[in-house]
């Protein structure tokens, strides 16, 4: 069994975050060994700087809460009806200075329109949480 440069065992994170060959992502602020992490990454996935009608997933790293929210809402009014959103957040055990929980994920996602179908360790340092638009909104 062989480890993750994360740390983790088993399925790897790109499949976990759903990319699949042929998708675009969108990745902002992320640690810069996150594409180590995402590795292997299926066949012609493309990530891009800007979230465009082309765009199937976003990836937010983010530490403030007030960066969050302000993300979120502008996410809200640009990704396609059926793109996931996840966000990552750190830790409590990671020790990082952060306002942000999963909860209050929730508490900024939900008033918009999102709901959250999945969780997971993107790394020994960071959670994600998998949002996407209510069916009844799209």
């Amino acid at each position: 069994m062989s480890l993750s440069p994360a740390g983790y065992s088993g399925t790897p994170l790109a499949r976990k975050l759903g990319m699949v060959t042929g998708c675009t992502v969108v990745v902002e602020q992320a640690p810069p060994e996150f594409m180590d992490w995402l590795a292997p990454v299926p066949p012609d996935v493309l990530f891009e700087t800007q979230v465009t009608p082309a765009t199937d997933i976003v990836h937010l790293f983010c530490e403030r809460r007030a960066d969050l929210a302000a993300r979120l809402a502008g996410l809200r009014g640009t990704i396609r009806g059926d793109a996931a959103v996840w966000v990552s957040w750190p830790k409590k055990t990671s020790k990082r200075p952060t306002d942000i929980t999963e909860d209050g994920i929730r508490e900024l996602a939900l008033p918009l329109g999102f709901v959250d179908v999945k969780v997971c360790a993107v790394s020994a340092v960071w959670s994600g949480l998998k949002l996407v638009i209510r069916k009844a909104l799209r």
